[in-house]
C-alpha cells in the first residue's frame, strides 16, 4: 500500500494504483482514483490462473470509465510460499500524454521548412562558427559540454584554420561558447599564428 501511494504521488495526476486482494476478490487499496471504483469493489480476478513463474503482466492497453485510453501493468503479489495473494495494478491515463505528444509533433512539423537562405547568412560569421563547431563535434562523436581543455584547444585551432576568426568579435564569441577566457583563446591563436609564420619563413 505504501508503494501504491508512492507511485501515485510521484506520477500524479496521471497514475492510479489499485491493490487487489485475491482471497476476498476485492479492492483493498486505491491511490489517486481515476477509474471511479472504491475500496471493497469486486476485482473480477477469480477466474484468472497465474503461472508459477509469472510476476509481471503487461504493459497492456485498456479503457477508463469515460472511454479514455489507459496503459496498465499488473504486478503479482505472492506470499512466503510463492502463492498468489494479491495484484498491484498501475494504470496510466494516456489522454493528456497523447494530446501533448500530438501537439509537439504538430509544432515540430510546422509549415514547410526551406533551407537556410544564403543571402541572409552570407556574412553571418556567428552562424558559420556554430556550423563548423558542431560539424567538428559530430565528426568526433563529442559533446560541447564534455570537452576537455585539450579538446577545446584543438577546436580553437581548427576554427582558426577554417578562417572563423576573421569576424571582428569572433574571439569573445568563441570564448563564450567554449567557456574559455578571452585571453586563453588569444594565447592559442597567437601561438598558432607564430608557428605558421615561422613555417613560412623556412
Amino acid at each position: 500500500m505504501p508503494l501504491a501511494d508512492g507511485l501515485a504521488a510521484l506520477f500524479y495526476p496521471f497514475v492510479e494504483v489499485v491493490v487487489h486482494d485475491l482471497a476476498t476478490q476485492t479492492i483493498v487499496h486505491l491511490a489517486n482514483n481515476l477509474s471511479r471504483r472504491a475500496v471493497g469493489d469486486a476485482t473480477a480476478l477469480d477466474d484468472i490462473e497465474f503461472d508459477d513463474d509469472e510476476s509481471v503482466i503487461g504493459p497492456y492497453e485498456k479503457r477508463n470509465w469515460d472511454g479514455g485510453p489507459m496503459r496498465a501493468i499488473s504486478l503479482l503479489i505472492r506470499d512466503d510460499h510463492h502463492r498468489p495473494i494479491g495484484v498491484l495494478c498501475v494504470n496510466v491515463a494516456m489522454a493528456g500524454i497523447e494530446q501533448a505528444r500530438a501537439t509537439l509533433e504538430l509544432l515540430a512539423r510546422g509549415v514547410r521548412v526551406s533551407p537556410q537562405p544564403e543571402r541572409l547568412f552570407r556574412d553571418d560569421w556567428q552562424d558559420k562558427i556554430i556550423t563548423f563547431l558542431h560539424a567538428w563535434l559530430e565528426a568526433r562523436h563529442l559533446a560541447l559540454g564534455g570537452l576537455t581543455r585539450e579538446q577545446k584547444h584543438e577546436l580553437v585551432l581548427a576554427l582558426e584554420s577554417s578562417g572563423a576568426f576573421r569576424g571582428r568579435n569572433a574571439v569573445p564569441y568563441v570564448a563564450k561558447v567554449l567557456d574559455l577566457g578571452r585571453g586563453t583563446v588569444f594565447k592559442y591563436l597567437k601561438a598558432a599564428r607564430e608557428a605558421t609564420a615561422k613555417g613560412r619563413r623556412r
